[in-house]
């Protein structure tokens, strides 16, 4: 990076935080702080649904998940559209109508205080957790890569995040993330662009995607029926509803995007936007990611992509097997070059007697140079056992250092930035109201009415949660798994909080301790199933809903009698 990339870097991430900071520093009301102005209109709302969603881990991640395995990822949000009209028919209505702050206060009202903490005390363990790594993830890649101090990334994002998150409370996260949104997709558009230039001349577009399609990276939809694939449109409709419904319909973070607003009915838009344009937004950085496969077909790749990583152990003392490794690669790369212009020559010609020949001579050339990457890869353990050989999700970030124009790097970096500050603004504004209104106002009902004492609350307790989650980013190196685990942790704990929501919504007989109690042994049965199948964990939403409802009812019958409910508003 030089002083331009500098230049656009500080002046887009620190100028939009003060903006929000400033434009909301006055908000003093507790409805304001924790809900947002009551104007907000569904594009705000909307877009800050989905900037909460989107982390940084997004941006980096996902075109490194389309280089390496294709565009299937994309089957994961298939479920989603569903969910967010089911959300938006039911769960959206009654939280309004009940006028709650925190979608955990319902269960409250509908059941009893147990269950009411239960859902709040899952809801603060996950997401307190994911908050960190909502930092950590980028910024362990940003400071590899660019060379920065890890422990100062950190700091720096969560301390400019915090400031204005307890500054302006919801209002400033909505007003915020809106901007940040407009920097990422302006910044992955010129990307695309960019990338699309780049190609050889005369591939283009098209080119492009016959290659790619040739190589395997465009198979959006597997039918398989198996269970232990991870992305099947089974387990994108199936799986990906009951997750996205019980991510959008009760985790806080996405809850309190939406409750607040004008009226019902831009709530209802701004989800309705989100349903509309997900699928196609995570397709777009998926394809990003297969085009960046194609570029590196015809331009000199690495062996690996975490050039530092391999680097340090390059100029060590095994080096000179490294550099064997480079150079193997690099002459079956220029190899596979020639294979993959000879069966696009025939495709020009229109030779279809040589052309499945010089596909498959293609195909096994690329599966050449796997082979050798994942020789590098097992060099690095042998040389390291705690070497991160995962490197996916630096492709991108790669990218844009070594091809992109000054400036536009700035820009990119900014996105990852604008990412994690805005996914992390909307997890510590729900974690700081979860905690104000289920926890302080629950054990101290004498303070339920004191404005200015709720406020100053709300803001101690989203200034904690971002120091937590600043010294578990800090802290978070010792797992080398620990993204991925945080990914599969959603879906263990998920399904359980959803089938609670289900009972309260439909089920009018069952009362709070039988829920209470199934949900207990509904979680410990998914958490038993994980350790013990094979099977992809977005299964795991189903099955712990199900479970959640099934012994609800049982339990129920058991008890006998008619439950005595907290409050008949319960839909």
């Amino acid at each position: 990076m030089n002083p331009i990339d500098w230049i656009v870097l500080l002046v887009t991430m620190v100028g939009i935080a003060a903006y929000g900071a400033w434009r909301t520093r006055h908000t003093d009301h507790l409805d304001t702080y924790l809900k947002g102005s009551k104007s907000t209109r569904w594009g705000t709302i909307g877009i800050s649904v989905m900037a909460t969603q989107a982390s940084a881990i997004t941006f980096l991640s996902i075109p490194g998940q389309g280089f390496e395995s294709g565009i299937g990822f994309v089957q994961n949000y298939f479920g989603l559209p569903l969910a967010l009209i089911i959300v938006c028919a039911v769960f959206l209505p009654i939280y309004r109508k009940l006028g709650v702050y925190t979608a955990y206060e319902y269960l409250g009202q509908r059941f009893d205080s147990k269950t009411r903490l239960l859902g709040a005390g899952l809801f603060l363990l996950q997401r307190g957790l994911a908050a960190g790594v909502t930092i950590y993830a980028p910024a362990i890649i940003l400071s590899s890569v660019l060379g920065w101090s890890l422990n100062l990334t950190i700091i720096a994002t969560g301390l400019l995040v915090i400031v204005y998150t307890v500054t302006g409370g919801s209002a400033a996260v909505s007003l915020t993330q809106k901007w940040q949104m407009g920097v990422i997709f302006g910044g992955m558009v010129t990307a695309f662009l960019i990338l699309l230039a780049r190609l050889p001349a005369g591939l283009g577009f098209g080119g492009a995607a016959h290659v790619a399609g040739a190589m395997g990276k465009l198979q959006a939809v597997d039918f398989s029926f198996d269970p232990d694939k991870r992305y099947t449109l089974w387990t994108g409709i199936f799986g990906g509803l009951f997750l996205s419904l019980s991510y959008f319909g009760t985790d806080q973070s996405q809850v309190q995007r939406y409750i607040g607003g004008a009226s019902l009915r831009e709530g209802r838009l701004g989800l309705m936007f989100n349903a509309l344009l997900k699928i196609p937004m995570q397709f777009f950085i998926l394809l990003l990611g297969a085009l960046v496969f194609v570029f590196y077909q015809f331009e000199p790749a690495p062996v690996f992509y975490n050039r530092v990583e391999w680097s340090r152990h390059a100029a060590g003392p095994g080096g000179a097997a490294f550099r064997a490794l480079e150079e193997k690669h690099a002459a079956l790369h220029v190899v596979k070059q020639e294979k993959i212009r000879a069966w696009l020559d025939t495709r020009d010609r229109g030779d279809s007697a040589a052309e499945p020949a010089a596909r498959a001579a293609m195909v096994a050339a690329n599966a050449a140079t796997d082979v050798v990457r994942k020789e590098a890869k097992a060099a690095l353990t042998a040389a390291d056992p705690l070497a991160k050989t995962k490197d996916s999700d630096y492709v991108f970030i790669g990218f844009i250092l070594a091809q992109l124009p000054h400036g536009v790097i700035g820009l990119l970096i900014a996105v990852m930035i604008a990412a994690a500050l805005g996914s992390k603004a909307g997890e510590l504004n729900a974690l700081g109201t979860t905690s104000t209104i289920d926890l302080w106002r629950h054990f101290r009902p004498l303070a339920a009415h004191d404005e200015v004492r709720n406020v100053r609350a709300a803001k101690w307790l989203t200034a904690f949660w971002g120091a937590v989650a600043i010294v578990f980013a800090l802290f978070a190196g010792f797992s080398e798994n620990l993204i991925e685990a945080i990914n599969i942790l959603g879906s263990i704990f998920y399904g359980v909080v959803l089938g609670i929501f289900l009972v309260a919504f439909f089920l009018k007989k069952v009362g709070g301790t039988a829920v209470f109690w199934a949900a207990i042994a509904a979680q410990t049965l998914v958490i038993v199933l994980y350790n013990v199948l094979t099977i992809s964990y977005l299964w795991y939403n189903l099955i712990g809903c199900a479970a959640c409802v099934v012994i609800s009812l049982g339990l129920q019958a058991a008890l006998g009698g008619k439950p005595s409910l907290a409050t008949d508003e319960h839909g």
